[in-house]
């Protein structure tokens, strides 16, 4: 057999052996997603849905101050809870990779910081209900210890609970690929930098935090991508008082405006892989996957 057959012979192994995995994507990925593009151009009315192709659904969205409004807000949602999501995943990962010396206690403290992550995100979201509420524990430890005079109001139901369900929801999302960046860090660096006079500031901006970008990269785009399209969290802990994008979807799909629904979605996933793209323009995340 000729160098060209055997070649030809490899190609087609190769692509018998990728093909599953196509068709698998194919239909459980890029078919949803097409069949989403192709119902957001269809017309509706206040019964039903039908085949059409119009630009008035992607023209409201575009032209509307409500999706403006309702987009910054779930960028507010979203900046504020990758920042204290980044600051709590990236403290947690530095404790467990460079100040726990036992690997058995570093997989322990790990488990156990996944313990709360084994329930349900509702039940975990719902859980701060009774704690934030106005008569809720940490309104009562407040007063008790003469901290306030009445009870904060803004705990609950309100942009701060948001947020704060957001953190305790995701964090763990931050924690594991940093952590799993951190423990790749030769730690003979670290000892180089402290030979040559660097205090643990300067080791911690200039070794440990660049080395650590790829694990706190691909953590954002987990944060990014989930807090932009939820929408379960902002109903229960706003109290119904603020809106999000995948609020929004989730309403119209409550009102059969499954076409407006389409647009909305595709919208919001062009807005997620444009600021996902831009991420991955700072980092070369290939390293870790």
């Amino acid at each position: 057999m000729t160098l060209k057959g055997l070649i030809s012979a490899s190609e087609r192994t190769s692509w018998l052996l990728v093909s599953p995995l196509v068709l698998i994507l194919a239909f459980f990925l890029v078919l949803p997603i097409l069949t989403i593009v192709v119902v957001s151009f269809w017309n509706y009315n206040e019964f039903t849905f039908f085949p059409d192709f119009i630009f008035d659904n992607y023209a409201y969205l575009l032209t509307s101050q409500v999706t403006l409004s309702t987009y910054l807000k779930t960028l507010k949602f979203m900046v504020l809870t990758w920042i204290f999501c980044t600051a709590i995943g990236f403290t947690v990962a530095y404790f467990l990779a460079f100040h726990v010396r036992s690997l058995g206690a570093q997989v322990a403290l790990f488990l156990l910081c996944t313990i709360p992550f084994w329930t349900s995100n509702i039940i975990r979201m719902i859980s701060w209900i009774p704690f934030l509420g106005r008569n809720g524990l940490a309104n009562s430890a407040l007063i008790s210890m003469g901290v306030i005079d009445e009870p904060l109001e803004w705990l609950l139901f309100s942009d701060f609970a948001v947020v704060l369900a957001f953190v305790h929801l995701y964090v763990l999302f931050m924690v594991v690929p940093v952590f799993n960046t951190m423990m790749r860090i030769d730690k003979s660096l670290i000892e180089a930098a402290r030979d040559a006079g660097a205090n643990g500031f300067q080791i911690l901006t200039n070794v440990v935090i660049p080395l650590s970008k790829p694990g706190i990269m691909i953590g954002s785009i987990f944060i990014v991508t989930l807090v932009m399209g939820d929408f379960i969290t902002v109903r229960f802990m706003s109290g119904g008082q603020s809106a999000s994008v995948g609020r929004v979807i989730s309403n119209e799909i409550a009102l059969l405006q499954y076409p407006s629904a389409a647009a909305s979605a595709v919208v919001l996933l062009c807005t997620v892989l444009l600021m996902i793209a831009v991420m991955l323009r700072f980092v070369d995340i290939r390293k870790e996957l």
